[in-house]
């Protein structure tokens, strides 16, 4: 085919669902782009998702094509999404992509881990549409963070799921690279055929980093058995951590291996992934410090050290306003701590009515005191204010626009330490976030993040991971599953059940 017709549409959001619901206000802070802006800047610095630019990129360096963009939207991670955010979404991908028929393909950039006020399984029920809509034969080739909840619905309605291999993620752009290629390898005459495997199995996100441990193993040796055309059947092989704080049915690491042109080899590759997977299970614990410990470490520390307040990642649907380490290590006046992203859009907003240089009482979070995050008072003085709009220097938001809000980094007058306070829900994973801030992170002491992981892939560059440290304490994104009050996931599933037992699919006895 000559010059492809590819539709483009995305649906972003990582639910937790013990988080506030997502609004409009929420997408729309983030990304919110529809028709052809989403040609324009998916060719440039924006704030689309990174898969979008990979996709254009890829499809431009490969051929002819002609982009049939629909809607993209993004929201930061947090409770399900409102049901007039879906319903507008929706209807828009729809009238949309009725107004451009016919299409010969359609890429779908999705997070993966989706859920809607009213709808548990968003991600099968978009799927679903474009598939009634497009028929049997036009191919829909979704990529999916590696943080998603995979349900078979949503596998029988595509051609084909790529899930990220890094996490931190860094991959985006050329993981949406190989979606490109293989709706052309489609559109040339293969015919993919999909086996896909769900295992009763719920990691903490902290054990599922790509760099060591039991998911980096799984996928190398995912990634190691995908073959180039000609070479092998195997073209695509992912393994899905899921996102426990989701709370679904659906939830659990999935396999997900599309073969060409034969069922039995994708079959007999997921089988194998599956089992590996569910034999290294009890590998899958967080390796945590308790609060005070932390404080300790830190006073100990004859070298500069980061801690990471993973129970409260803005990244997973944490509010980013929890004050566990900021009153501990407040309380023990070590010299040279930065903490950050603190998000309390009322005290960002005083510290710029107040202006640079200015001394006042702060009370952080004065706005949403919760079970969680209790409020936390503090003289403070103002050092430097920011509109928040920035630019991604290192990881997962290296050259993606985005914004913290108006934000301000705030000294606490008594001890000397810094606060990053930002307006917006965003993780610090991004040393800018600091740096625009006047902070000169080479010189801290202690570096505190509220981040689950992604920081790891921002902040290398100043310690490595010896230095580096998960820190336990009560919030929406603890790694101790057992404190979190599941009411809808799947049971038994290890590691909550130590007696959850997998049973193999039907179709596994025919591989014999």
């Amino acid at each position: 085919m000559s010059s492809p017709r590819v539709a483009i549409v995305g649906f972003h959001l990582e639910t937790n669902s013990f988080s506030p619901v997502t609004t409009r206000d929420d997408y729309v802070a983030n990304c919110w782009r529809e028709g052809e802006e989403i040609t324009r800047l998916a060719r440039t610095a924006s704030n689309l998702p990174k898969e979008v630019a990979g996709f254009y990129a890829e499809m431009d360096r490969t051929g002819a094509w002609t982009p049939v963009p629909l809607i993209v939207i993004g929201a930061p991670p947090g409770g399900p999404a409102s049901r007039e955010v879906w319903d507008e979404f929706i209807g828009k991908a729809r009238a949309a992509l009725e107004s451009s028929m016919p299409v010969d393909a359609v890429f779908v950039n999705n997070h993966g881990a989706s859920a809607v006020v009213g709808e548990d399984d968003s991600e099968a029920v978009m799927m679903e549409m474009l598939r009634g809509m497009v028929g049997p034969g036009v191919p829909i080739v979704v990529t999916h963070d590696l943080h998603c909840n995979v349900s078979e619905r949503t596998v029988l309605a595509i051609d084909a799921l790529i899930s990220y291999h890094t996490n931190p993620h860094v991959d985006q752009a050329e993981r949406a690279q190989d979606a490109a290629r293989l709706i052309r390898e489609i559109l040339a005459g293969m015919r993919p055929k999909t086996a896909y495997i769900r295992l009763p199995l719920t990691p903490p996100s902290v054990t599922l980093l790509t760099a060591q441990g039991p998911y980096a193993d799984r996928v190398r040796d995912a990634v190691s058995r995908v073959q180039q055309p000609g070479e092998g059947p195997i073209a695509v092989a992912s393994v899905a951590a899921g996102f426990v704080f989701a709370d679904l049915p659906k939830c659990g690491m999935t396999i997900t291996v599309t073969a060409r042109n034969d069922l039995n080899a994708a079959r007999r590759c997921a089988l194998e992934l599956a089992r590996a997977t569910w034999a290294d299970r009890a590998r899958y614990v967080p390796n945590m410090v308790e609060v005070d410990q932390a404080v300790r470490l830190a006073r100990e520390a004859n070298q500069p050290m980061l801690f990471a307040d993973v129970a409260d990642n803005p990244g997973g649907g944490g509010r980013g306003n929890t004050a566990w380490l900021l009153k501990a290590f407040h309380a023990s006046a070590i010299p040279g701590v930065v903490l950050g992203v603190f998000v309390d859009a009322a005290l960002a907003a005083q510290a710029h009515q107040l202006g640079e240089g200015t001394e006042f009482d702060a009370t952080f979070n004065a706005q949403e005191p919760s079970p969680f995050s209790e409020i936390h008072q503090a003289r403070v003085r103002v050092l430097k204010l920011h509109d928040g709009q920035l630019v991604g220097r290192r990881g997962i938001l290296k050259g993606r626009e985005f914004s913290m809000g108006l934000s301000a980094l705030l000294e606490l007058v008594d001890t000397g330490m810094r606060v990053a306070v930002g307006s917006l829900r965003r993780q610090l994973c991004d040393p800018i976030m600091l740096e625009a801030l006047g902070v000169d992170i080479a010189a801290a002491r202690v570096v505190i993040v509220k981040s689950r992981g992604h920081y790891r892939a921002g902040f290398d560059e100043f310690f490595p991971v010896e230095r580096i440290v998960d820190v336990d304490s009560p919030g929406l994104t603890t790694p101790n599953l057992a404190n979190v009050p599941f009411k809808r996931l799947p049971r038994p599933v290890w590691p909550l059940d130590r007696d959850a037992v997998w049973v193999e699919p039907e179709w596994a006895k025919d591989l014999a």
